[in-house]
């Protein structure tokens, strides 16, 4: 398999009226190099490009394709939907009825607001924590994405380092001063910062599991750490489940890890892909949004009836028993395979895995629980990996900094072809 003329072509195209050609950065490739690919459909475990070319997918849409592409029963709700109409700009009871499977499985959650996006739902909870504490500082860590909004895009991962720019252009000094950017899984630092600036601090965001930096588990008493601090001092937890929400556990990675937010913000699984997002958490502060509070947010398109009725599909299968049992274990085989196959070609590669996200690390130290860390990982060896894998019908994120996905579609073939595409491609890379 290559990448044909009519891909090219097709980026060309795009580049006319479109910055880049991509509509979102790290598609373009430059984490990589070559040329995008442009894809036509997907099913199941699998996407075809404009060449008709197959691709096992281990990128789902960053994230939220846990049943697989195009799922029967959630097109089928999608269709019905659309036929009622697209949008209504007026409440309806799908978005009352995904509230409540929600705020059931969530304990942390008592009132819960859908957004458009994951961006708005992080930005929309930095300024309920700020409206509610009524002080201007955040906490966040490095190599932690939460969305484009400018108090967030300083330091952060994911496409801002696939093009080496730590912190976006055009963040205005004044915005980014009221960010404190801290190591992730230093809870000396932590502490130290409350010491300091304790009285100042409105809250802490942070991924539970990093997920736009590679992947990144939580040290053990991190995220208790956290909320041991934001007690003390009176700030807002805030637990970004945007990439892991309903990715990691049924209740997101805040209840694999047995700690309580006061905020939670949740991205596009909760409406099977569809383009939506949400922040819920507990009453007290939760009530401080319009139209009970002071806390301005708002969206025409908050709550649309096609991600309603598709999240409240999906539900319905993540929910049924054994299903993340099965999804870790079949993620268990293909990691263990690639680890075994690596080994066998005598390549330096580590994996590790919560839950169906996982991250690949060409490295031989055995730290990878920092961002410094991430950055000593081999970007080349990366590189070659990924167009020897894509020559070979396999598609991971263009990007040494991002998780990766696995789905409920994913079958036993599925592994053992990506483990022999990985074995072929070790071999290339050692020559």
């Amino acid at each position: 398999m290559f990448i044909s003329a009519k891909q090219a072509q097709l980026f060309e195209e795009a580049s006319k009226h479109i910055p880049g050609g991509v509509n979102s950065p790290v598609r373009a490739f430059k984490g990589v190099g070559g040329t995008p690919v442009f894809i036509k459909r997907a099913k199941g475990a699998y996407l075809w490009d404009e060449d008709d070319n197959q691709y096992i997918d281990y990128v789902g849409s960053w994230g939220p394709m846990i049943l697989g592409h195009s799922h029967p029963d959630i097109v089928k709700a999608v269709q019905a939907a659309a036929e009622d109409g697209l949008s209504y700009g007026a409440p309806t009871v799908a978005e009352t009825s995904l509230a409540d499977v929600i705020c059931d499985i969530l304990p942390a959650v008592d009132l819960i607001r859908m957004t458009n996006s994951g961006t708005e739902a992080t930005m929309t909870a930095i300024r309920l924590a700020r409206g509610y504490t009524r002080r201007d500082q955040i906490i966040k860590f490095e190599g932690c994405y939460h969305g484009h909004s400018d108090s967030l895009l300083v330091k952060a991962g994911s496409g801002l380092l696939t093009f080496g720019e730590p912190t976006s252009k055009g963040v205005p000094e004044d915005f980014a001063k009221h960010t404190i950017v801290l190591p992730y899984n230093d809870i000396d630092a932590l502490k130290e910062c409350f010491a300091k600036f304790g009285s100042q601090i409105a809250g802490v965001i942070v991924e539970p599991v990093a997920g736009n930096m590679n992947l990144v588990k939580p040290k053990d008493g991190f995220l208790q750490a956290i909320r041991a601090l934001c007690d003390e001092y009176q700030s807002v937890f805030i637990i970004d489940e945007v990439m892991t929400g309903f990715r990691v556990a049924l209740g997101g990675a805040h209840t694999l890890y047995d700690v309580k937010p006061d905020l939670v913000t949740l991205g596009k699984i909760i409406g099977a892909g569809l383009p939506v997002g949400a922040f819920g958490g507990k009453r007290e502060i939760m009530q401080c949004i319009a139209p009970l509070g002071g806390v301005y947010q708002a969206g025409t398109l908050s709550g649309n009836p096609l991600a309603m009725r598709a999240g409240l599909e999906m539900f319905k299968h993540i929910r049924q028993d054994g299903f993340y049992e099965k999804l870790e274990a079949q993620l268990a085989k293909l990691l263990a395979g690639l680890e075994q196959a690596a080994n066998d070609a005598g390549i330096a590669f580590k994996t590790q895995q919560v839950g169906g996200m996982f991250g690949l690390y060409f490295t031989d130290q055995d730290d990878i629980s920092s961002f410094d860390s991430m950055l000593k990982c081999d970007v080349d060896a990366f590189k070659q990996f990924f167009h020897g894998m894509l020559r070979r019908g396999v598609y991971f994120a263009p990007s040494a900094f991002e998780a990766a996905f696995i789905s409920s579609a994913h079958s036993d073939r599925d592994i053992e072809k990506t483990i022999q595409a990985a074995k072929e491609t070790f071999a290339e890379m050692k020559a």
